[in-house]
């Protein structure tokens, strides 16, 4: 069982950013392809970015491209979600997804993830 624990979550204005967090304590992140996804209020879960094990390949949702940047710092474990320009329809519960996957390897499919952090909230006000 890998354990995933996200933070940096809070509540920002439009047009701020949040840096989210999210390790594996115990586990190397080299085994794993990342995902973040987000679920808004009475909305389902969706995809938001991928990063492939050496953090060399990445993907993104159309609404969050040029203002989220997901990476990855294998050494400590830890693979991050940076937001920018907030704007309150990103208002949501952010989580971190894992999986294992072959070099290059991303994906975009909440199905495909294996592995599930609890989520942190990110509220964005007008």
């Amino acid at each position: 069982q890998v354990q995933l624990v996200e933070s940096g979550g809070g509540l920002v204005q439009a047009g701020g950013s949040l840096r989210l967090s999210c390790t594996t304590p115990g586990r190397t992140l080299s085994n794993y392809i990342m995902g973040w996804f987000r679920q808004a209020p009475g909305g389902e879960r969706e995809f938001v970015a991928s990063i492939s094990r050496a953090g060399t390949v990445t993907t993104y949702a159309d609404s969050v491209k040029a203002r989220f940047t997901i990476s990855r710092d294998n050494a400590m474990n830890t693979a991050y979600l940076e937001l920018n320009n907030l704007k309150p329809e990103d208002t949501a519960e952010y989580y971190c997804a894992a999986r294992t996957g072959v070099t290059g390897e991303i994906d975009r499919t909440a199905t495909s993830y294996s592995y599930w952090g609890q989520g942190t909230r990110v509220t964005v006000s007008s």
